[in-house]
């Protein structure tokens, strides 16, 4: 057996890149274990195809409204062909920066195959003894199919599979309401497809704020996509579903395709995790303490194989901790209250920290909301996005906890907000920076400032004398 190395990551997607160039970079002797392809799901199948095709399909969205501004607007359906091919240029476009050669420059050695644990000290790689001090288990997820009759031999689209499509669906049958569902839904019905989506939660989007779930519906519907949430799919056959919507009726809808986008489940089935003494959750993910290190403690993992947050940037964060405690043995641990994410439809919506309703739950009755409707927003009039709304979600002692933002680059907005939760700030401390006018990120500050003189408006009796003083000083 060779030299051990430093740090074996296995699993080449976001967590694994992130933790193996983290990892050369201190000067550590790094192996990354990859059976397919550099890149994982954010590359290939995740993050760049999907936010490549949402913005042709806002450019196809946009054609066909035209008429607004005195243009003649685009009808048909979008040319399928054109939009696979700029898909593919995104990734052809980000691809080298994961490529091995560009690994390999960096001093990481990429190994090929397939990882296997032979011991709580040993691991594989296809009949490759690896020597290691330390393992980043990275392995991510994949789409999970529901046990519903039919579905496996009807042959659903997952979110990995909807790219290699020869054609635009007429009509697609969307099973899930989350984020995958909303975001591809709304694309295809955007690009011509006759679409409808089903979710077993009462609302779309069931982890975010229920009014910005309910948002977003009356978008999709606005564009044509029908939505059936607390329904319960009761059989799939060539070419219709079978269903029972929230009111009892059955009813049955008829696809082309059908794309499920249920949920995903970890990769974990060929790691060999007993032999290594590396426990699973009852869900199968990879059980961690808040370091990120597993109950063999040379053996960490981060990203989808967690069961945490499943995006790409909570997969970054988790991976550069969990490198920095296994070889400096620090003792960071991710702010999970903290980690903000969006789903990118239209209406954007992003959300950090715990909901309204799951705040009330953990602090108190005292929690209260402050909600700005963006129609006081100039920027979000100006762009004809006003129905939006900025939410923050206020610990009874006056800090921000959490908060929503739905309307346009909300998923950027958001990220003052994620400041302002970890740093425990009041909506004071947030109203004082000031912003530059106008733009969406005036939603947080008016939000706040409107808390601001909400607070003094509570407190007449002293801001009252003060004034009275004022006078007497001045006369």
């Amino acid at each position: 057996m060779s030299t051990p190395y430093d740090l074996v990551v296995i699993g080449g997607g976001s967590a694994g890149l992130t933790a193996a160039r983290l990892a050369a970079a201190l000067g550590a002797r790094v192996a990354l274990i990859e059976r397919d392809r550099l890149g994982g799901d954010c590359l290939w199948t995740g993050c760049v195809p999907s936010k490549t095709l949402l913005v042709a399909a806002a450019q196809v969205h946009a054609a066909r409204r035209a008429d607004r501004y005195g243009l003649t607007a685009a009808t048909g359906p979008a040319d399928w062909t054109a939009v696979a091919t700029r898909v593919r240029e995104a990734i052809g476009r980000i691809e080298p920066h994961d490529s091995p050669e560009a690994l390999t420059r960096l001093g990481i050695e990429v190994i090929r195959g397939k990882a296997r644990f032979t011991g709580p000290r040993a691991l594989d790689a296809d009949d490759r003894a690896v020597a290691f001090r330390h393992v980043l288990i990275a392995t991510g997820s994949s789409p999970h199919l529901p046990g519903v009759p039919g579905l496996t031999e009807v042959g659903g689209l997952t979110s990995d599979t909807v790219w290699d499509l020869p054609e635009l669906p007429r009509r697609l049958l969307v099973i899930g309401g989350g984020a995958v569902g909303c975001e591809l839904g709304q694309a295809f019905a955007r690009l011509g497809s006759k679409v409808t989506i089903v979710e077993a939660e009462q609302h779309l989007l069931p982890a975010m704020e229920p009014q910005a779930a309910d948002l977003l519906r009356r978008h999709l519907v606005a564009e044509g996509v029908t939505v059936h949430t607390g329904a319960v799919l009761r059989a799939v056959r060539p070419g219709a579903a079978d269903l029972t919507t929230a009111d009892g009726t059955e009813h049955t809808t008829a696809f082309d395709q059908v794309l499920v986008a249920t949920g995903r489940r970890p990769r974990t089935a060929a790691l060999g995790l007993e032999t290594a003494g590396v426990r699973t959750t009852a869900g199968g993910f990879v059980a961690t303490d808040a370091r990120l290190r597993t109950s063999n403690p040379r053996v960490f993992a981060a990203g989808d194989v967690t069961g945490w947050l499943p995006f790409t940037h909570v997969a970054g964060v988790q991976a550069a901790d969990a490198v920095l405690n296994a070889l400096l043995g620090l003792r960071r641990r991710p702010d999970r209250e903290a980690m903000p994410y969006a789903v990118f439809t239209d209406p954007e919506i992003a959300q950090v920290g715990p909901t309204a309703e799951q705040a009330r739950q953990r602090y108190g009755d005292a929690v209260r909301t402050r909600v700005l409707p963006h129609e006081e927003m100039d920027r979000a009039v100006t762009e004809d996005a006003a129905d939006g709304f900025t939410q923050l979600v206020l610990h009874p002692k006056g800090r921000i906890v959490g908060a929503s933002v739905v309307g346009p680059r909300a998923g950027e907005a958001i990220v003052e907000l994620a400041h302002a939760v970890r740093l425990g700030w009041s909506a004071g401390r947030l109203a004082a920076t000031v912003h530059p006018y106008p733009t969406h990120a005036d939603g947080p500050w008016l939000a706040a400032l409107a808390e601001v003189r909400h607070n003094l408006t509570a407190r007449q009796t002293t801001v009252r004398a003060l004034l009275r003083l004022r006078r007497g000083v001045l006369r």
